[in-house]
């Protein structure tokens, strides 16, 4: 059986059922998801595209639980995130989820090596500092531990961040235009870690970008227009 085949044999990791979303207040309100409904199977890479403002991040961030829609409902491993109160929601992404934003986020007085073990610190993990190295070592940053992010190019800062979003070995990975800020040669290697760490863990990765040479190496991209899916096929 082909790792597509297999993945789609799975049950969902990400179940997506009549979502609707806006946000904004009073006459700013926008309804950017409308009706959506999709599945990502476990172990499956599946790309967001769609041209700017069709909704492809917000419906990352709704996948993630850092958007909670207004309507509809989103399962993540069978667990209904619209059932979980805040804290619980919280608990729940930072052991399931990873998630890698565009700009980094990084915490700028924090060194490398605190910045990746902070997540796990946060859930009380003993050997914090160690699983970060370990991870900082894994995406090639083994010599930078200490460096702050001002300190680091802007490839190794997006390295951390993944190390960062990997180290509480999550099941889910999401990545918001993860090559976006980076040049073509280091946003290449970016992809290939990324996938890299994907194939190894058994994780199931959705991503948004406009690249479509990285939309053409997940199994499958999901195309959004004006909030809608408009059409989702086989990369």
């Amino acid at each position: 059986m082909t790792d597509k085949a297999s993945a789609a044999a799975k049950a969902p990791a990400i179940t997506l059922d009549g979502v609707d979303l806006s946000l904004g207040r009073g006459a700013a309100r926008v309804h950017i998801l409308k009706g959506i409904s999709l599945s990502v199977a476990a172990g499956e890479a599946v790309g967001l595209v769609g041209p700017s403002g069709s909704g492809k991040s917000t419906l990352l961030m709704t996948m993630a639980g850092l958007e909670r829609p207004d309507s509809g409902r989103v399962l993540v491993e069978g667990t209904d995130l619209s059932r979980l109160d805040e804290d619980a929601l919280a608990r729940f992404r930072g052991r399931r989820i990873g998630i890698v934003f565009q700009s980094f986020h990084l915490v700028p007085t924090m060194t490398a090596l605190e910045n990746v073990a902070l997540p796990l610190e946060l859930a009380d993990q003993p050997d914090a500092h160690a699983r970060a190295e370990r991870e900082l070592t894994a995406v090639g940053l083994g010599h930078r531990l200490h460096h702050y992010p001002a300190q680091l190019s802007g490839g190794e800062q997006q390295r951390v961040a993944i190390a960062r979003a990997v180290a509480p070995d999550p099941a889910i990975l999401v990545a918001d235009e993860p090559t976006g800020n980076l040049d073509e040669a280091t946003g290449s290697s970016i992809v290939d870690l990324l996938f890299a760490l994907k194939r190894d863990r058994g994780a199931t990765l959705v991503l948004v970008t406009h690249d479509p040479g990285l939309a053409r190496l997940c199994d499958r991209t999901v195309r959004l227009r004006s909030g809608h899916v408009e059409a989702a096929a086989a990369a």
